[in-house]
């Protein structure tokens, strides 16, 4: 199967990657995104986010023609839906633009064309996308190859794992998954395993939902060796020794696009069994609340004894080091909360990104110099190795060991 002309629907962190990494095998690839900023920028051959690498290829693969972008599809082969999937309300999950997406590649079908789903959606998402296209086209009932495959990548090295990481690949019928099978074949390097389109929905899921399980042991051991006065990072790397532990490292929270929300797909849908999926999601969002009162009662504590407003230094506002991603990003939620507080004076400080809503961003080295209280949100690598002389420090996620600064 070579299929020659491809549609990708979205062109965020996932949509944009994979776009190039298919037309970087000279297959054509038009890449769809209602933001008609990121159509103009993409088309220039630049991108509009960081990723490491990304640029040089999008950049490559549109001057050779393989890749542009448009603000509507046109008729394909292929076609990949990868939109988000965020959630609404009470933590339902949100499909619909997933189904918008749908809407827009339905007057393009044909006959033998294959559709996937990318984006990661709750159990049962595929088959509804599939209700929608044969409703506006019941005459292609039968005729359309149609499945779900979805990412399982890391921000910061997507382009290598997206063509060396395994695939779970699930069609709605076992032909779907052969055609979706094949079509993968042409750019992924890592092994394809074929299930059914559930299975692989729920694949997702689980995984970024064990993920979350870690994750929110590690943040509830830091809280409790808080109260205990017991350094964190050195009693995780003492228990680490142990040939069968590995204890992950705790943090300000969870955020980013997977693991902070696919978890609420499955308690959304299965509130009575998943319990301790439930209760990993709380503990995380936890964290992110008793870090913010760390730092106020902090702040607190020294204008009390100073008779000044504390001067803070937010280090880090993406979700993880080295990136620019902002979505559910704990680090963000504590700077935006800190600021509404009137004692404290606030100096974010986000390196891989020039502005945010308004905010001034502070250079690390301005807001050390500046601040009284150093706190440490994210572990860019910026922020390994400073001089934190005469400073207090808050750590969060390990960036310095300075044993009089136990904090977690």
């Amino acid at each position: 199967m070579n299929k020659e002309n491809v549609v990708m629907m979205g062109l965020g962190y996932i949509g944009l990657p994979t776009a190039a990494l298919i037309a970087s095998k000279k297959i054509s690839v038009l890449g769809v995104d209602v933001n008609p900023s990121v159509v103009e920028t993409i088309n220039k051959g630049e991108i509009h986010i960081v990723e490491p690498d990304l640029d040089g290829l999008v950049k490559n693969c549109v001057e050779r023609g393989y890749l542009k972008a448009a603000v509507s599809p046109n008729q394909a082969d292929v076609y990949l839906i990868a939109v988000p999937t965020p959630f609404k309300g009470d933590y339902e999950p949100d499909i619909s633009y997933v189904l918008s997406a749908t809407e827009m590649i339905i007057p393009n079908l044909k006959e033998g064309d294959l559709v996937i789903l990318e984006s990661t959606s709750p159990v049962g998402t595929t088959e509804k996308m599939a209700n929608a296209i044969f409703a506006a086209r019941p005459e292609l009932r039968g005729a359309l190859y149609i499945a779900y495959c979805p990412e399982r990548v890391l921000p910061g090295n997507v382009i290598y794992e997206l063509e060396h990481n395994d695939r779970v690949i699930g069609g709605l019928d076992n032909v779907s998954t052969q055609h979706a099978i094949a079509f993968y074949r042409q750019f992924v390097k890592g092994k394809l395993h074929k299930t059914n389109a559930r299975t692989a929905e729920m694949c997702k899921l689980v995984e970024n939902s064990s993920r979350d399980n870690s994750i929110a042991f590690a943040n509830e051991l830091s809280i409790i060796c808080d109260e205990a006065q017991i350094n964190v990072w050195e009693l995780i790397d003492l228990a680490n020794k142990h040939p069968r532990v590995n204890i992950l490292r705790p943090g300000t929270g969870v955020g980013g696009h997977c693991i902070a929300v696919d978890p609420w797909f499955i308690v959304s849908e299965f509130p009575e069994q998943a319990k301790i999926i439930k209760q990993s999601r709380e503990i995380n969002n936890y964290k992110t609340e008793w870090a913010i009162e760390k730092i106020k009662s902090t702040a607190f504590k020294f204008k009390a004894d100073t008779g000044r407003n504390a001067k803070v230094a937010c280090m880090g506002l993406a979700f993880k080091p080295d990136i620019d991603d902002l979505r559910e990003s704990p680090a963000l939620k504590v700077t935006l909360d800190l600021m509404d507080e009137k004692d404290i004076e606030v100096y974010p400080v986000e390196p891989n990104i020039h502005h945010f809503k308004g905010i001034d961003l502070y250079p690390y080295t301005e807001a050390i110099k500046e601040c009284d209280i150093i706190v440490f949100l994210v572990g860019h690598r910026e922020f390994f190795d400073l001089d934190l002389e005469d400073k207090e420090i808050i750590n969060f996620c390990g960036v310095t060991r300075i044993e009089k600064h136990y904090i977690s």
